[in-house]
């Protein structure tokens, strides 16, 4: 697992301060959709010493004209592109080294392997992809690169839930209270119409298997694997479809066994009038709860530490896992296009094998709902 070498990385990107100008990589965002425009746009806002964004790309003009407007403020050079012509046009561009994809999930990794092919390096919202066999195709794709005899791009897969510092300070603590029996994890999320998610097209898609669960499922399962320190390998699951305006399914509740002997439940529910997100893990040594959280007007995680012997510890971390992955693969792309580094020495908690493994449990989850709950082996990608 990842957490010995979180701080390894955090403290590189700290050494490195703000990167020289003409080392700084050029980056396109390719998306300018609500989460993109939302978290993105601010995110490259707040590393402009690390990262310049050159283009705004989406479907339509209309909407990328609107996302390299937002961009202006700080990076006024910005130009917007749009459709097939301006994808072609960004791949082809010496200036872009790397781009950030904000698309939806059945799209998505067509213009990651086309991104990658291009010399691209890649940063990719999550889900890495809709299902583990398309995620071992576009595996074969990506190792194809470097069968060819070229070094091939990063390709990193945006899951902040692995970056996020209280989820970063509870797997330390729970590495220190000894072996983990057993954890629970809870995610009541309100999907309803005052959501901005809520009439999000591709999340609805009827050939899309797991919809919201899938969609915020791995953000759960990576949290879980982080703190756990552990792979989740068998899973019994029951999912339910309860709110007609939401599609199937919106509920899910799975038992499930660890690697590192541990068990525990997960249970979510996109059709709850109330919104929580929590972790109890209870280990030989103490118990350590994370609870999202609200300190100072900044949202977050609380994590409590209950050892059995001594006083308890509390931790408060705001969010800022989007801008760390972010600021993280900035830092990666200078390392390989200025430096010396390879894609092989990029962040790890953002590698395609660990957000795989991550839709992997929930595909399992899935598979075992439909068979009324029997007992599913969690594939490796």
């Amino acid at each position: 697992m990842l957490n010995d070498e979180v701080n390894h990385t955090a403290n590189r990107i700290d050494k490195a301060g703000a990167m020289d100008e003409q080392q700084k990589p050029g980056i396109a965002l390719l998306g300018a959709g609500v989460f993109a425009c939302s978290q993105y746009v601010p995110a490259f806002k707040a590393l402009t010493h690390f990262a310049t964004l050159r283009a705004v790309w989406s479907r339509s003009q209309e909407t990328a004209m609107e996302g390299a407007l937002l961009v202006k403020e700080y990076s006024p050079d910005v130009q917007a592109k749009w459709g097939e012509e301006g994808l072609e046009e960004i791949f082809a561009d010496q200036s872009i080294h790397g781009v950030t994809l904000v698309l939806p999930a059945q799209v998505q990794l067509d213009v990651v392997i086309r991104a990658l092919k291009a010399g691209k390096h890649v940063l990719q919202e999550k889900p890495v992809g809709t299902n583990v066999a398309e995620i071992r195709n576009a595996l074969k794709q990506y190792h194809e690169i470097a069968a060819s005899g070229v070094q091939p791009p990063i390709w990193a897969v945006a899951e902040n839930y692995r970056f996020e510092p209280a989820l970063m300070e509870a797997a330390k603590w729970v590495k220190e209270a000894g072996p983990v029996f057993s954890v629970h994890v809870t995610a009541e999320a309100a999907m309803n119409s005052s959501n901005p998610y809520f009439s999000s097209t591709w999340r609805r898609d009827p050939g899309l298997k797991g919809g919201f669960v899938l969609d915020g499922g791995v953000h759960f399962v990576a949290g879980l694997r982080l703190i756990c320190g552990g792979e989740v390998t068998l899973v019994s699951a029951v999912a339910r479809h309860l709110e007609p305006t939401l599609p199937p399914p919106d509920n899910l509740s799975a038992l499930f066994q660890m690697d590192n002997g541990c068990t525990g439940t997960l249970t979510m529910s996109y059709s709850s009038v109330t919104k929580q997100v929590g972790f109890r893990v209870l280990c030989s040594k103490g118990t350590v709860d994370v609870q999202r959280h609200t300190q100072d007007k900044k949202h977050g995680y609380l994590v409590q530490y209950f050892p059995l012997e001594g006083k308890s510890k509390k931790f408060f971390g705001a969010f800022s896992g989007v801008p760390d992955e972010i600021k993280a693969f900035a830092n990666d792309v200078s390392n390989v296009v200025f430096g010396s580094k390879t894609s092989s020495e990029a962040d790890s908690r953002s590698s395609v094998s660990e957000a795989g493994f991550d839709v992997a449990v929930i595909e399992a989850c899935l598979k075992s709902s439909d068979a009324k709950g029997s007992v599913v082996s969690v594939e490796t990608v």
